[in-house]
C-alpha cells in the first residue's frame, strides 16, 4: 500500500472499481467515504486535496469541532454519520450532516423527522439493521425492520436505504447478500455496507456505499461494537 494519503485513496478507488467491473457495475455508482473519526484536520487535507468529497464521522461533537472549517474550503464536501445518534442529538446531526447511516429505532425516527421540520435540512437517511443480531451492536432486529421502515416513510423522513455491520470474523459475504436482499424487498436502492477489510466484497454484492478508514487513514484501536469503517 503506497505510503501517501493521495496514493492510499487511488488505490482503494482502484479496488473499488474492479469489484465493480467482476460484478458488472458502473464504479461511478458507489460512494466511497472516507471515515475519517479520531484523524484531525490535518490528516484529512491530504485526500480533500487529492480530490475526496465523502467523509465519515462516529460523533455529532468531534464532526462539528473539526468540520465547519474543512467544510468553508471545501464547500463540495457531504458529511456522513457513520456512528450511533442519540435522540436528543438529532437536531445537531440534521444541521451538520448531509447523509445519516444509523437510524434504527422509533424514537430516532421521531426526533430526526421533527428537526427536519425545524431547521429545514433533509439529510438523506439509512435504515441500519443488526445484521448479525449481535447484542453490543446498533441497528433494528430484522423482525422489526418492516415496521421501522413504515414510521420512518410516515414520518416523510428521506430513506435512501440500509446499512449493516457484519459481524466480526465471520465471512461477510452472506450478511451484504441478506442485507440486498432485504432492500430490495422493501423497495430500497441504496446499500451502505463494507468497510476497510470487505469493501471489494461489498461492491461485488451491490454496495452503494462503502464506508473505508484505516485502509486510507491507518489502523486505528477503538472497541468492537465502535467498528464502523
Amino acid at each position: 500500500m503506497g505510503s501517501a494519503p493521495s496514493e492510499r485513496l487511488a488505490e482503494v478507488r482502484a479496488a473499488i472499481a474492479r469489484a465493480a467491473r467482476r460484478a458488472g457495475r458502473d464504479p461511478a455508482a458507489i460512494d466511497l467515504v472516507a471515515v475519517s473519526k479520531t484523524h484531525a484536520a490535518d490528516a484529512i487535507e491530504p485526500l480533500l486535496a487529492a480530490g475526496q468529497r465523502s467523509f465519515g464521522e462516529n460523533r455529532v461533537q468531534e464532526a462539528a469541532a473539526k468540520w465547519p472549517a474543512l467544510v468553508a474550503a471545501y464547500p463540495a464536501v457531504r458529511l456522513h454519520l457513520v456512528g450511533q445518534l442519540q435522540s436528543n442529538k438529532a437536531r445537531d446531526a440534521v444541521m451538520l450532516f448531509d447523509v445519516i447511516h444509523s437510524v434504527d429505532r422509533p424514537s430516532l425516527v421521531d426526533a430526526l423527522a421533527a428537526a427536519m421540520v425545524a431547521t429545514g435540512r433533509r439529510p438523506d437517511c439509512y435504515l441500519q439493521v443488526n445484521i448479525g443480531d449481535e447484542p453490543q451492536k446498533g441497528g433494528v432486529a430484522l423482525g422489526d425492520l418492516a415496521d421501522l421502515l413504515d414510521r420512518a416513510r410516515a414520518a416523510d423522513l428521506p430513506v435512501v436505504g440500509l446499512m449493516a455491520v457484519p459481524p466480526e470474523g465471520i465471512e461477510p459475504a452472506p450478511f451484504f447478500a441478506l442485507l440486498a436482499k432485504l432492500a430490495r424487498d422493501h423497495g430500497l436502492a441504496g446499500l451502505s455496507m463494507g468497510m476497510s477489510g470487505d469493501y471489494e466484497t461489498a461492491v461485488e454484492l451491490g454496495a452503494t456505499c462503502v464506508r473505508v478508514g484505516s485502509a486510507l487513514f491507518g489502523a486505528r484501536d477503538y472497541p468492537a461494537a465502535d467498528k464502523t469503517g
